[in-house]
């Protein structure tokens, strides 16, 4: 055991390893590709990631004599791109579209099937949760065992020790295995030695979504900070507003290739488009295949068609306190004429934010419709006073005050949109932003 508390076969282990390049180089048919532009951080051309699908062992055992064909489950192909130093990109894309299998290639811990990746400057990457630590050895282990693998010296590890401790605040913690360690504590270890010194390029794979708000701000302070000094970022989260303040550029993956490479706003405004349209495509089917499981009502009237927008554009993401209107084609089969409409706003885990209905209101208590007309029913929010988030609308057309005897036409997740913070953002914290006043007698 040497002093800095890891075991001396795998701090030679760790010597040995650092010591290899960070140039990754990989070879597709006869070509292999190990130079670089200085100017450039990382050059992906042409990669594909995929893995074999076996039907069984025998199966497995003719692939592996050559008797079988060899099937392959493609998880990505065919993605190209390039950033430059100092270059912040953001990659966007639905669960299981290849954004981590594409950093993990970046980062050397998978390889490529087919293409080739270089990369230049130190990489320092979060990537799956407690990924390189080992569960038995303390925190204090796993930060020289961690330095070591990053190609730090002893000393400078014993140098910045203190630092990542202080940087991590898990208190007594950090002379414990870190099997005994929450999410938020293996994130806040992994961030601190991750980035004790400043790399070249850093590598951020949502690991921050599991941290408290506290240890987040405090983190996007510190990217921010290497930012300016000149790190290259590469940047995978859900969430828009990250994006959009924190990267230059963002990659849109989906359907196991690379759909889209340009300014933030571009590419989150269509990939929200791709989402409303399988969203749209989801509750279609749903009304055909279970009735019951996104709609349900008696159908005596029915919201035929919904409009979000915002200062006169259609909208599925808006601003913190930015307008939002709500436009419903409505149409009955028979007249009514105690016609009640009700909507929910909640967030992503489903909590409510804010409901209400005309029959709550004491307003349009005499409406009514009739038969096979349509109606346009507009519902204005002069500003939608909410943090940043994503959320979902759920409508209802009732008779009455609710919808508990006289449902007509009940409306789960109607729509899905996105709230992106702006500079009235930072100032206030929370789910809503209200009106205060400070006065000083």
């Amino acid at each position: 055991m040497n002093r800095s508390g890891c075991p001396n076969w795998l701090t030679r282990l760790a010597s040995l390893l650092s010591s290899s390049s960070w140039l990754l180089c990989c070879t597709n048919a006869a070509t292999t590709t190990c130079s670089i532009r200085s100017d450039m951080t990382i050059q992906v051309n042409q990669v594909g990631k995929a893995y074999p699908k076996l039907k069984g062992r025998w199966h497995a055992l003719g692939t592996w004599l050559g008797l079988c064909k060899r099937d392959q489950n493609w998880i990505i192909r065919d993605v190209s791109f390039k950033v430059g130093q100092g270059e912040s990109v953001g990659i966007i894309g639905v669960n299981g579209a290849g954004k981590s299998t594409l950093l993990k290639m970046i980062t050397g811990t998978a390889m490529p099937t087919e293409g080739s990746i270089t990369t230049t400057g130190r990489i320092a990457a979060l990537l799956e949760l407690g990924m390189g630590f080992h569960p038995e050895f303390t925190g204090r282990q796993n930060v020289a065992l961690a330095g070591r693998m990053q190609g730090l010296e002893r000393a400078e590890i014993i140098a910045l020790m203190p630092e990542i401790e202080a940087f991590a605040e898990i208190g007594h913690y950090f002379d414990m295995p870190v099997r005994t360690y929450s999410s938020g504590m293996f994130v806040r270890l992994a961030f601190s030695v991750a980035t004790a010194v400043r790399p070249e390029v850093l590598i951020v794979d949502e690991a921050l979504a599991v941290g408290d708000a506290y240890f987040q701000h405090k983190s996007f302070a510190r990217i921010r900070e290497f930012r300016e000094q000149g790190t290259t970022l590469l940047f995978v989260s859900h969430d828009p507003g990250a994006i959009k303040s924190l990267c230059d550029r963002a990659i849109l993956l989906g359907d196991h290739k690379m759909l889209m490479d340009g300014r933030p706003d571009e590419v989150l405004d269509y990939y929200n488009a791709l989402i409303a349209r399988k969203e749209e495509g989801s509750l279609q089917a749903q009304a055909v295949n279970a009735p019951y499981a996104g709609r349900s009502g008696n159908g005596k009237a029915r919201i035929e068609e919904l409009t979000l927008s915002s200062n006169g554009r259609a909208a599925t993401m808006l601003e913190v306190g930015a307008p939002l209107t709500l436009s419903l084609k409505i149409r009955s089969n028979e007249p009514i004429y105690d016609l009640s409409l009700g909507f929910m706003f909640k967030d992503r885990t489903g909590y409510d934010i804010f409901g209400t209905n005309t029959w709550l209101r004491g307003e349009l208590r005499d409406l009514g419709v009739e038969a096979g007309k349509e109606q346009t029913l507009t519902v204005t929010i002069p500003a939608f006073n909410v943090g940043p988030g994503s959320y979902s609308l759920t409508l209802a057309l009732h008779g009455g005050a609710d919808h508990i005897e006289d449902n007509f036409d009940w409306w789960d997740k109607a729509v899905v949109f996105n709230v992106i913070g702006n500079s009235s953002y930072k100032h206030f914290a929370g789910v809503c932003a209200m009106q205060a006043e400070f006065k000083l007698d």
